[in-house]
C-alpha cells in the first residue's frame, strides 16, 4: 500500500479535503458572526447554507461520477471530475473571502463547500478500484490523511486569521483545494495494488 503512488496521492488530496472542509464546520458560523458581523438570527441562517451545499452536491457528484464513469471510463469519472470540482471549490472559496457583503460572501462560500463535496464519492470510488481486497486498508489509510487535515484546521485556521486576517485563512484553504486538485491527476484508478506487488522486485530465498 505504502508503494502506489495512487495511494499517497488520493491521501494528500483528502488532506486539503479534510483541511477545507473542517473549516465550514467547525470555524464558519463564528467567522459569519464575529468577522462579517451579523446577528445571532442571520448567522444561524446563513451558517446552514454549507451544509444544505454539501448534502445536495454530495449525491449530486456521486450519480455524476457514475455516469462519467460508465462514459468515458474510471479516469474521468472518478480523477478529472474530482479535480474539476475541487478547483472549482478553491474558486469559489478564494473569491467568497473577497466579497465585501456578508450575505453574498455566505451564499458564494457555501458554493465552494458545495464543489468541494461533489468530489466526495471520487475518493471512497477510488480507493474501491485501486485496493480490490485491501478497500479497508486503503480506505483507513486515505482517511487519516483527511482527519489530520481536519485536525490541523482546528489551530491553524485561527492562528492564520488572527495574525494575517481571516481573508487569508480562506486563502489558504483556497490554495489547498488547488493542491488537492492537482494531487487527483496523478491518480490512475486502473493502477492497483495487485500490479504494484507485481511490480515489485522479487527476493528469491536459496
Amino acid at each position: 500500500m505504502v508503494r502506489s503512488r495512487e495511494v499517497w496521492a488520493v491521501t494528500a488530496s483528502y488532506f486539503c479535503y479534510g483541511y477545507v472542509a473542517w473549516i465550514f464546520f467547525s470555524w464558519f458560523y463564528r467567522y459569519l458572526a464575529k468577522v462579517r458581523g451579523l446577528n445571532l438570527k442571520a448567522s444561524a441562517v446563513y451558517s446552514m447554507l454549507p451544509f444544505l451545499a454539501m448534502l445536495v452536491c454530495c449525491l449530486l457528484g456521486g450519480a455524476i461520477n457514475d455516469r462519467l464513469t460508465k462514459w468515458r471510463g474510471p479516469r474521468v469519472g472518478r480523477c478529472v471530475w474530482a479535480a474539476c470540482a475541487m478547483a472549482v471549490a478553491g474558486i469559489f472559496i478564494a473569491f467568497g473571502s473577497q466579497v465585501q457583503g456578508a450575505r453574498m460572501a455566505s451564499v458564494v462560500l457555501a458554493g465552494g463547500a458545495g464543489a468541494l463535496y461533489l468530489a466526495q464519492s471520487s475518493f471512497w470510488s477510488v480507493t474501491a478500484d485501486i485496493a480490490g481486497t485491501s478497500a479497508g486498508s486503503v480506505s483507513g489509510f486515505m482517511n487519516m490523511g483527511g482527519q489530520i487535515g481536519g485536525a490541523l484546521t482546528g489551530t491553524l485556521t485561527p492562528w492564520i486569521g488572527e495574525r494575517y486576517g481571516w481573508t487569508a485563512s480562506f486563502e489558504v484553504a483556497a490554495v489547498l483545494c488547488l493542491l488537492g486538485a492537482v494531487s487527483w491527476l496523478l491518480v490512475n484508478p486502473l493502477h492497483t495494488l495487485a500490479q504494484v506487488r507485481s511490480e515489485s522486485p522479487q527476493v528469491v530465498v536459496t
